[in-house]
């Protein structure tokens, strides 16, 4: 029986290294995601970068990556193209060579002989190998690594543009282009920074043009919001059953810095966290683990769980963002933990100094707690018993 099947229209093949137009299937109004050429990893794998943009056809995609390999496109600049695909001839090769023509607006100033034509993403290449490479000179944090590549994807415009052509105004309109808080621009202009400097003695740019990049006032930082005692009944209530619950629970009863818990000592016969990162006061301090979390500390080592499984902030925020919307608590960071812990040691009366101790916080110029302030391990169980189990929290 013959049937009336749509048959898919079939574009033509993108050139090796062009970038990449992925169909999401139906019912979306921009199906089409447009990736950048894909790079390799550092074990030599092959990965798609996140997308640039999603259009509604085919053939806008590909107007996006030619503006891209062009140099010229700049986020938002896909609504333009697609009214100009949706006005072009299907002849593929003359729509490309249009698009170019009409989007090469910046011309690119002249390069003389012998000067680097670089682009802002292969000088990106050459610097993170230096910096986080196997010959790099010093070890770095992974989250220093994870944070800069962040900020290179929020720089895409950019990447293929030679990077001793661009001006101090494109590169401050780039910064001003991102739709983030202060302090992550400060982030991805920290990225800037540290390319130039890399950049200029090897002669790959003629200036450090960042170092005059302003960031722009987007309102005073967010330095993090506890749980309310609701959110935390709500999170209490799954932790028999979701692991990410019961780390959560873990977390705002003993209120370390998430990449403390990596290698954590749990004394579980005196029932006591030995451990901190970060600062003198804060490494190696004893926090006594509250009588309402050792169920969930024991089950984790029943089950050959570590107490941190997750390697970077960013994949626990997404698995705690999870479990919270589970059971309907509001989002939040893994240092926003830290922040209830303290939050619950205020409200609950427990001693402004012993809250210090257990948080790893300086007493500065107080010479009576910091010197001659001798807590015993029982002193400080008194003080965080205090804070009730969260099932006691729907009555308080």
């Amino acid at each position: 029986m013959a049937t009336n099947r749509k048959k898919k229209k079939k574009h033509p093949n993108l050139p090796n290294g062009y970038g990449s137009i992925r169909y999401l299937g139906e019912g979306r109004r921009n199906c089409y995601a447009v990736h950048p050429p894909s790079r390799a990893d550092a074990e030599g794998h092959r990965v798609r970068p996140p997308a640039l943009c999603y259009v509604q056809s085919w053939y806008a995609g590909v107007a996006v990556l030619t503006a891209y390999n062009a140099g010229t496109y700049k986020p938002g600049m896909e609504y333009e193209l697609q009214q100009a695909a949706d006005q072009s001839s299907a002849d593929l090769d003359a729509f490309c060579e249009s698009v170019l023509r009409n989007q090469s607006l910046a011309v690119q100033p002249h390069i003389a002989p012998g000067e680097s034509r670089a682009t802002f993403e292969e000088v990106y290449h050459m610097w993170y190998e230096w910096k986080y490479g196997a010959n790099a000179v010093r070890k770095l944090s992974d989250s220093a690594r994870i944070n800069a590549e962040a900020a290179f994807t929020h720089f895409i415009g950019l990447h293929k543009r030679v990077m001793r052509t661009i001006t101090l105004d494109e590169l401050q309109a780039a910064v001003n282009s991102l739709n983030c808080r202060s302090c992550t621009i400060a982030r991805d202009k920290g990225l800037l920074n540290q390319m130039y400097k890399f950049a200029v003695p090897r002669k790959l740019v003629s200036e450090d043009i960042a170092r005059y990049v302003v960031v722009p006032d987007r309102g005073a930082t967010k330095h993090g919001e506890a749980f309310t005692l609701e959110d935390i009944a709500k999170i209490w209530s799954i932790r028999n059953t979701d692991p990410v619950a019961e780390l959560m629970i873990i977390m705002i009863y003993s209120g370390f810095r998430y990449s403390a818990y990596a290698d954590m000592e749990v004394n579980t016969k005196e029932w006591y966290f030995r451990g901190g990162v970060k600062t003198a006061a804060s490494k190696n301090r004893i926090v006594p683990i509250h009588s309402c979390i050792r169920p969930l500390v024991l089950a984790r080592q029943e089950r050959g769980d570590p107490l941190m499984p997750y390697s970077n902030n960013m994949a626990l925020t997404r698995a705690m963002r999870k479990a919270s919307r589970l059971v309907g608590a509001a989002d939040h960071t893994p240092h926003d933990t830290r922040h209830t812990f303290s939050a619950l040691c205020e409200k609950f009366g427990v001693s402004e100094a012993d809250r210090k101790r257990m948080m790893g916080h300086s007493f500065g110029g107080d010479i009576t707690n910091g010197v001659y302030g001798h807590r015993t391990l029982e002193d400080l169980r008194a003080e965080i018993e205090k804070i009730p189990s969260p099932d006691k929290f729907i009555l308080t």
